[in-house]
C-alpha cells in the first residue's frame, strides 16, 4: 500500500469519527437544552449524557465543566436579549421600549427554568454569558435613563430597582408554572404602573447600593459547578 493510500485511508476513518463526535454533541445540546429548561441549571449531567445516549465521559470530553455547557446553551439567549435591549434603545416613545425591554427579558425568564435562575443571579464576568450579561445589563441602564429624560419613568428609580423585577418574578414564575404560566405578567404590570412618572410618591426606604444588590446576587447566585 503506497503512502497516499494510507493517507486517504486514514482520512475516510478519521471522517466518521468526526461526523460521530458532532452527532453526539449535537445530540448532549438537544437534551441539556431540554433538560436545564425544566430542571434548572441543577440538572443531571449524568441524566443528559443518558438520555443522549452517550457515556458522561462522551459528555464532559465536549464541555469539560457544567458552566461549558451552561455556556454552549445560552450564549445564545444573551444574544438574543442583547438585541432585544438595543431595539428598545431605539424606539422612540421611550415608555415603549422600557416596557418591551422587561417584558421580553421576563418571557426569556418563564420559559426556561435554567435562564430563570441565571437572571436572578449572576455568571461569572470572564465567560462569554457573563460579558453579554453584562452588556445586556449596560443597555437596560441606557433604557432606563432614556426613559427618565422623557419624562415617563419616575424619577427616583434607579438601575438597582430593575433588579427588583428579576428576583421576584423568579419566585413567581416557579410557584404558578404548572396552574397559570401566564399569571407573572400581571405581576409584571403592576410594577410597570409602579413605575410611571405619575405614579409616584415617596418612598419609604432609599434604594438598595450597587454593593448591596452584589451581595444580594450572591447569595442568590445560581451554582454551576459539577457537583451541584
Amino acid at each position: 500500500m503506497t503512502e497516499r493510500t494510507v493517507s486517504h485511508a486514514q482520512e475516510a476513518q478519521a471522517k466518521p469519527r468526526r461526523r460521530d463526535a458532532q452527532r453526539n454533541r449535537d445530540a448532549i445540546v438537544a437534551v441539556a437544552r431540554v433538560a436545564f429548561a425544566e430542571q434548572g441549571l441543577e440538572a443531571s449531567l449524568e441524566g443528559v449524557a443518558r438520555e443522549a445516549g452517550v457515556a458522561i465521559g462522551t459528555l464532559y470530553r465536549h464541555f469539560p465543566t457544567r458552566l461549558a455547557l451552561v455556556e454552549e446553551l445560552f450564549a445564545e439567549k444573551f444574544t438574543y436579549l442583547l438585541d432585544t435591549a438595543e431595539e428598545a434603545a431605539a424606539m422612540d416613545d421611550a415608555w415603549e421600549g422600557f416596557c418591551s425591554y422587561l417584558e421580553r427579558f421576563c418571557e426569556l425568564q418563564a420559559c426556561d427554568r435554567a435562564f430563570n435562575a441565571m437572571a436572578a443571579a449572576r455568571l461569572p464576568v470572564n465567560t462569554r454569558s457573563g460579558q453579554l450579561n453584562e452588556r445586556v445589563r449596560e443597555m437596560g441602564i441606557r433604557i432606563l435613563h432614556r426613559a427618565q429624560q422623557q419624562g415617563v419613568v419616575r424619577a427616583d428609580v434607579t438601575p438597582e430597582d430593575i433588579a427588583f423585577v428579576a428576583w421576584s418574578l423568579e419566585g413567581i414564575i416557579q410557584a404558578t408554572r404548572t396552574v397559570a404560566p401566564s399569571a407573572w405578567r400581571r405581576h409584571l404590570y403592576l410594577m410597570l404602573d409602579a413605575f410611571r412618572a405619575g405614579c409616584a410618591h415617596e418612598l419609604p426606604e432609599p434604594p438598595l447600593s450597587p454593593q448591596q444588590v452584589r451581595q444580594t446576587i450572591e447569595a442568590l447566585e445560581c451554582c454551576v459547578a459539577d457537583d451541584c
